[in-house]
């Protein structure tokens, strides 16, 4: 009784094995994997979040690349450098992903950036603005500004058109991105003529910045820069106020989330700050396509939405020039990037994988992000400014 068993068990194995193969295989062969690694958790959250949402809608106008149907993959890196190359660790080994996104965050791009590298799986990241994220690197990739021109256009606005003198940071030294701006702003600030009077410190997830903020005021400065992160930026300006610190704020791309406004509210009403995206300011023709599809399904756009849509768009773009999924080919594509009209603006990548693209100057008015101007790279074609608001 047992061997006609194991004669049947046996006979069951050999159909399996020359039986065709089953249908997901033949899906598999019809689909393009994109890894996605984001902040979806942790002290940056809502970066990712915004990214993933843009991300998806790019993805649904743009459903296929050279005739295959895109599978995105999401992986949390938790606002965390280790659990981000695990995230990438896990997209280039396990998911086989052929391309990456991401992710929001200098730090966590860093972390797992080397990663996708060695392996040859092209990485683009929305926003990852230190210029370290790409430097020495040929896989990888952005659709954003570099903090070099952010941070030298912030001391520019504040010098030149805000005509401050006297400048105060406050600085997360936990944060890459945020050591790097501020360093970038200084030397700009200082060798237009301007002092640096305080510079402080603090930490992410910092909640009572009044040290700070009290030695800052005994200096005396007439401007107060912080390239911190939303929920710092936040705080700190709320405490400012409540200090009596009454004088122009000005940040960078960190800032800009509707995070800010639901945690600052009414304390951070006149906050300055460098973008890389304001609806008023959206001129091409992919942005009229996509904001209205964003906002039917999401509400209201904001920057990381738009730029992890402009990544999903330059990568896709790329695979179909380089008519490949082969990461060598991708990566060549990629590299020359040149005239893509984006949602946030013309995006051109060198050989170096940074995106040469304008940004705008934001501030928040009637508690809402309102544009204020948009200034191009050097040897761009000037695009028409509004006037800046005088601040109080």
């Amino acid at each position: 009784m047992k061997m006609r068993h194991l004669a049947v068990a046996f006979l069951i194995l050999g159909l399996a094995v020359s039986l065709p193969a089953p249908a997901f295989s033949q899906a598999k062969a019809d689909t393009i994997k994109i890894g996605v690694f984001l902040p979806m958790t942790g002290g940056v959250a809502a970066y990712g979040q915004g990214s993933w949402q843009g991300i998806q809608v790019a993805r649904d106008m743009k459903p296929t690349i050279l005739g295959k149907k895109v599978e995105l993959v999401l992986v949390d890196d938790k606002s965390d450098k280790i659990e981000a190359a695990n995230a990438v660790t896990r997209l280039v080994e396990k998911e086989k992903a052929v391309a990456i996104i991401g992710s929001s965050i200098s730090g966590n791009t860093m972390a797992g950036g080397p990663i996708a590298e060695k392996a040859g799986v092209p990485v683009v990241s929305p926003t990852a603005t230190n210029p370290l994220v790409t430097q020495g690197k040929k896989y990888i990739f952005r659709v954003c500004f570099i903090d070099p021109f952010q941070g030298e256009m912030a001391a520019k606005y504040a010098y030149e058109t805000l005509k401050k003198r006297r400048a105060a940071l406050i600085i997360d030294k936990a944060q890459d991105y945020c050591v790097g701006l501020a360093d970038f702003f200084e030397k700009s600030f200082t060798k237009l003529g301007g002092q640096i009077v305080s510079k402080t410190y603090c930490q992410t997830g910092d909640k009572d910045f009044t040290a700070q903020i009290s030695a800052i005021k005994a200096k005396n400065p007439d401007v107060l820069y912080m390239p911190n992160y939303y929920t710092e930026v936040a705080l700190s300006m709320k405490q400012a106020k409540d200090l009596g610190l009454n004088i122009p704020v000005i940040s960078g791309d960190g800032a800009q989330d509707k995070a800010l406004l639901d945690i600052g509210k009414q304390y951070v009403e006149g906050l300055m700050f460098t973008g890389h995206f304001e609806k008023e300011a959206a001129t091409t023709p992919l942005a009229k396509k996509f904001i209205p599809v964003y906002e039917k399904k999401f509400g209201k756009v904001g920057t990381f939405d738009v730029m992890g849509a402009d990544a999903y768009f330059v990568l896709a773009d790329a695979i179909e020039r380089a008519k490949s999924t082969e990461g060598a080919k991708i990566r060549a594509a990629l590299a020359n990037t040149k005239n893509f009209k984006g949602i946030s603006g013309t995006i051109n990548i060198g050989e170096d994988g940074n995106a040469v693209k304008s940004l705008v100057i934001v501030q928040v008015r009637g508690g809402d992000f309102r544009y204020v101007a948009t200034v191009d790279p050097p040897g761009a074609k000037p695009e028409p400014k509004k006037a800046a608001p005088k601040m109080k």
